[in-house]
């Protein structure tokens, strides 16, 4: 199975999907039968919308740029997007739409966008005038003999909670926006029917700006505004002929982020609040709970999963649990206070999940994640180490690289597991993720230095990627490439026994620093 991470998200770019499909919808409207394919995913049946609008007689339109199709009927046109949940009804002027949320997405397979049958029927007989009934035990699609009733049927003001939609002309790239107050912050998203680039953002005095040239937004969305969040209020206005939104932030608000969500084209922004590492101030057993005493270590791939191989056949596999295990070792002769935890501590494949299960039903403190980078061929002018927090990749070379570590579910028994981590879903993971990033930033930085200082592997810096391993880990994390199989030089150190050595005691060193920086900070929070 061959994944694409985006951007974000998170965490993962769903790419076009090629598969098995089956004649058995049979489709019977205006006395006669036709034979309809479909896809099966997860239970739910997926017809193409071109197939379909051919069976009905209508018109159909595909914009491969933005990937969003539309069936025409004669006074209504029925709006789709590949991987999105939503779907928009507009009378035949283009005008008046009303968007409505799926419980599901649709997929495009072969440059053709599939849409989830059960669910979606109700909305096609929107645009025939009749209602359409889907036996999914059948397999057939009928007139049910009734006139659509539009306002039996579809709510066209429903509004989701602290989620605000036009219900004016699509012409507006900005046409809704949702705010959500999660654990670590608040989470905003910018409902867009056309996203021509994501809006720069800064913060100054209490207050969010993002900047919308060249952007169509609908004032009135913003006027339904209240309060949620971290944000107070939120104001639309014209500076200089620019239009720019103005959001007023409450106190205890740390930073913000945003991420362009390349599935449904929408823009978040994540607002992060200043919590530290607990909630309160913690005392007595309370305390104890977050000692620093438990350090996981995870030799990456293993098993059936050989990892990367390098240069006169080295194995990932082997140089990952070389160095996992001379670093746990270190710790355990100085550091008698603190409980090393191995995801694997021989040759044995485990599930990426697991991993992350394994730290957290240990209560971890620090998750050491030990791999080695490699390149499609051998490239003795690429080498070097890299160490790597959990957030949207935001370089080709960082999400090149989170494909190639993410790929090994490929070995797993259940790989479809992690479909569900949409980049939406991976932005809200590394959102929950921000109560431990100032931790993980720390010791990569420490990490970094101490690399240098000890390592004959030149370091290439402290980046930032989707890895699927790291999502399960709740505490802080990193991702650490020793270097890459594909150079000779960095090869022959990372396989030899005194290379390994030199790696363990640099990430030893930083461990040890982390504790002292850990244990100041839980001190001035009792």
């Amino acid at each position: 199975m061959k994944f694409r991470y985006i951007f974000v998200i998170l965490y993962i770019l769903s790419i076009s999907l090629t598969a098995q499909r089956y004649d058995g919808i049979t489709v019977e409207l205006n006395g006669k039968k036709e034979k309809l394919s479909f896809v099966d995913r997860k239970g739910s049946e997926y017809v193409s919308l071109k197939e379909l609008a051919g069976i009905f007689g209508a018109g159909y339109y595909y914009n491969p740029q933005n990937e969003k199709a539309e069936i025409k009927f004669p006074e209504y046109r029925v709006k789709f997007t590949a991987r999105n949940q939503f779907v928009v009804l507009t009378d035949r002027t283009g005008y008046n739409p009303t968007v409505y949320q799926l419980p599901i997405s649709t997929v495009i397979i072969d440059n053709d966008v599939f849409i989830p049958l059960p669910y979606t029927a109700k909305y096609l007989s929107f645009g025939l005038g009749k209602n359409l009934d889907f036996n999914s035990g059948t397999k057939s699609l009928t007139y049910s003999g009734e006139s659509f009733a539009s306002g039996n049927m579809l709510d066209k003001n429903k509004k989701y909670g602290a989620d605000y939609r036009a219900t004016g002309s699509d012409k507006y790239d900005i046409y809704g926006i949702e705010v959500a107050e999660k654990a670590n912050g608040t989470l905003v998203r910018f409902r867009m029917t056309d996203l021509k680039f994501k809006p720069p953002t800064s913060i100054r005095n209490d207050i969010l700006y993002i900047f919308l040239s060249g952007i169509e937004v609908d004032h009135t969305v913003f006027n339904k505004f209240k309060s949620a969040g971290l944000i107070k209020s939120i104001a639309i206005k014209n500076v200089d002929g620019q239009q720019q939104l103005e959001l007023k932030l409450k106190k205890g608000y740390a930073s913000h982020e945003s991420f362009i969500d390349e599935s449904s084209k929408d823009f978040f922004i994540t607002i992060h609040n200043d919590k530290l590492i607990t909630d309160q101030k913690p005392v007595g057993v309370e305390r104890e709970k977050w000692n620093f005493d438990v350090i996981v270590i995870d030799a990456g791939h293993g098993g059936k999963d050989p990892g990367a191989i390098g240069i006169g056949g080295i194995k990932e596999k082997d140089i990952n649990l070389g160095v996992a295990l001379k670093l746990g070792k270190m710790i355990k002769e100085t550091m008698t206070d603190v409980k090393i935890v191995y995801t694997r501590s021989d040759d044995s494949f485990v599930d990426l999940y697991k991993r992350g299960k394994i730290a957290n039903e240990n209560n971890g403190k620090l998750f050491i994640s030990i791999h080695c980078n490699s390149l499609p061929r051998r490239d003795e002018n690429t080498r070097g180490f890299e160490v790597y927090l959990l957030r949207p990749g935001r370089t080709d070379e960082a999400i090149k690289i989170a494909e190639k570590e993410n790929s090994v579910i490929e070995f797993e028994d259940n790989p479809q597991r992690y479909e569900e981590l949409t980049e939406e879903n991976f932005i809200l993971v590394s959102m929950a993720h921000s109560a431990y990033m100032r931790y993980s930033e720390h010791f990569s930085d420490l990490l970094n230095q101490n690399w240098k200082k000890n390592v004959e592997i030149p370091s290439r810096g402290i980046k930032q990627a989707g890895f699927l391993v790291l999502v399960g880990a709740s505490m802080p994390s990193v991702l650490i490439e020793n270097g890459f199989l594909t150079n000779s030089k960095d090869a022959r150190y990372m396989a030899s026994s005194k290379g390994q050595a030199s790696i363990a005691k640099a990430i030893y060193q930083s461990v040890v620093s982390f504790k002292n920086y850990y244990d100041k900070i839980l001190d001035e929070e009792s």
